[in-house]
């Protein structure tokens, strides 16, 4: 076989001619980026999306799965977060499999199963979550539970048809952002319980397949995400600038957890504007507001404020925060940093919360009305 039959070289082509179709189509006009005049943000994310596909999906293996972490300070992608550390492991539903870790002073700890996502492609339902106060923990914080498999009185979560992917969520509730500590590590292990002997070689089949998973990574959460205004959005995302619709949970949404409440809006501040928010903390197992731009990446977390989260907000005396989005230091407490955006989504997280959450109430003020 010469070089230009090898199927490896053809899947190379068709990335090649993937990236050029982000390029005119998600990056121009009809995803709506020079209007909304993010498209610096959009190649970055891009860059990232490229990064996450070959990270995650090149070398997935159902039958003889790892844990990978799925986000970084410089991997920014899919609704990362400041106070979390996430990982996922490709699964099959008629597989049975064995997770061993510990929480590691995580506040929060769940397994969560989607469907849909297998050869790299974008989840279309969150089938089932277990969190840490559904399987017993050692005193060290230890665990070990079963995916998959006849059931178990304990310890197990059921992997349904159509099964391809198990997330971990991993939440703590620090003063500095875990995600920029490249030394928080959660110690995990998966492995899977029926026999399997070792990989084929990397031929030409198998890497034409690996870039073939990647593609599907990249295109899926790019060129078949819904263009700007066209999607349904869940009743816990605001369409108004600004405004807050009540917490809830999400039920099966994809890449969700089901046992949190999500509120989220889009924020439109001018240069000597800021928006306030307001309210009580809910009693939960953790609770944080983070900013993203429109590709759901962060805003710088480790050198400026990017979000805020109980430890790190100081309340007012009568116990309610008053958290203060602007472009620059207002000079005032619970400040977050929009890097000068004067668009961005803001997002809310209340995990396991007792009764109904308050929503955040909010105004735009002028900076210069802020006090200090």
């Amino acid at each position: 076989m010469t070089g230009s039959e090898l199927e490896s070289r053809r899947a190379l082509h068709e990335l090649i001619a993937l990236l050029q179709e982000i390029d005119e189509r998600y990056l121009g006009d009809e995803w709506g980026s020079p209007a909304m005049g993010d498209t610096v943000d959009g190649f970055r994310s891009v860059a990232n999306m490229i990064e996450g596909g070959f990270f995650l999906a090149f070398e997935s293996d159902s039958e003889r799965p790892f844990f990978r972490p799925i986000v970084s300070r410089s991997r920014k992608m899919l609704g990362d977060n400041p106070d979390a550390v996430y990982y996922t492991a490709p699964v099959r539903a008629d597989r049975t499999y064995r997770v061993t870790g510990n929480l590691a002073g995580s506040v929060y700890l769940s397994f969560t199963v989607e469907t849909g996502s297998e050869e790299g492609g974008y989840s279309d339902q969150t089938a089932g979550v277990l969190n840490h106060r559904d399987f017993d923990v050692a005193p060290d914080g230890s665990f070990e539970i079963v995916l998959g498999g006849e059931e178990r009185d304990s310890n197990w979560m059921a992997l349904q048809k159509g099964a391809s992917e198990v997330i971990v969520r991993c939440y703590f509730e620090d003063a500095e952002p875990v995600a920029g500590d490249v030394n928080r590590i959660v110690p995990l292990e998966i492995e899977m319980l029926e026999p399997v002997g070792p990989p084929g070689p990397w031929d030409d089949a198998a890497v034409a397949a690996g870039y073939r998973r990647a593609i599907n990574f990249i295109r899926s959460r790019t060129l078949e995400q819904a263009k700007p205004g066209e999607r349904v959005q869940p009743t816990w995302v605001s369409e108004t600038p600004n405004q807050f619709p009540q917490p809830e949970l999400p039920g099966d949404f994809a890449f969700a957890a089901a046992d949190a409440a999500y509120s989220m809006a889009p924020y439109v501040l001018a240069p000597d504007e800021a928006l306030v928010m307001t309210g009580h903390w809910p009693e939960c197992v953790f609770a944080n507001v983070s900013v993203w731009n429109r590709y759901l990446q962060t805003y710088e977390y480790v050198h400026r404020p990017g979000g805020r989260n109980r430890a790190n907000t100081t309340l007012e005396p009568d116990g309610s925060y008053r958290i203060v989005i602007a472009h620059e230091d207002p000079g005032v407490p619970n400040w977050i940093d929009t890097g000068g955006r004067p668009f961005g989504m803001v997002f809310w997280r209340f995990f396991m919360p007792e009764g109904e959450v308050e929503k955040p109430e909010t105004e735009v003020v002028k900076v210069g009305d802020l006090g200090g």
